[in-house]
């Protein structure tokens, strides 16, 4: 994969996180934090998830070569609109992050400890893409749990950034 590639993922993930949080900014309180089933029980509960995956672990892991200890299941943010805006200007530094990456790094493979301690080394590409397609799965769970609760949900299929 070229960094191209690597390039739309990460303008995908800042337009469909963008498009997210303005159609969340409507909802009501309690059920922005009604448990509605989801593996982190909450809309708020999968957004912060979304933060310390992307941004607290994946980032640092990425950027620094830390690995940070800390729980998936962290609300970093009990208040809504602090989530949101932290999610959405977090989202711009992978841009930046890509932009710099070499093609030998590339090519190479990525160390890191999990939360666990267990040290892994996995191919640098496809774990990076692991980071994108992880935001995608949790905005789908998103997505679906405002529409169950009666709310209108974006569009946030990557053709419709490329129609945009």
């Amino acid at each position: 994969m070229d960094k191209k590639m690597l390039l739309i993922m990460a303008e995908y993930n800042i337009w469909a996180t963008r498009r997210l949080i303005q159609s969340l900014e409507s909802i009501r309180d309690e059920d922005f934090y009604k448990d509605v089933g989801l593996y982190f029980k909450s809309i708020a509960g999968t957004l912060n998830h979304l933060l310390v995956g992307e941004h607290y672990l994946w980032y640092s892991r990425f950027k620094a070569g830390i690995s940070q200890t800390i729980a998936l299941d962290t609300m970093i943010h009990t208040e809504k609109e602090a989530l949101l805006n932290e999610l959405q200007q977090k989202s711009v530094n992978w841009i930046s992050f890509i932009d710099q990456i070499d093609e030998t790094t590339l090519e190479g493979n990525l160390t890191y400890k999990r939360v666990s301690g267990q040290e892994l080394t996995l191919p640098y590409v496809a774990t990076l893409m692991h980071v994108f397609n992880h935001g995608t799965h949790h905005r789908g769970q998103i997505t679906a749990a405002v529409t169950a609760l009666g709310y209108p949900c974006p569009e946030l299929d990557v053709v419709y950034m490329l129609i945009e």
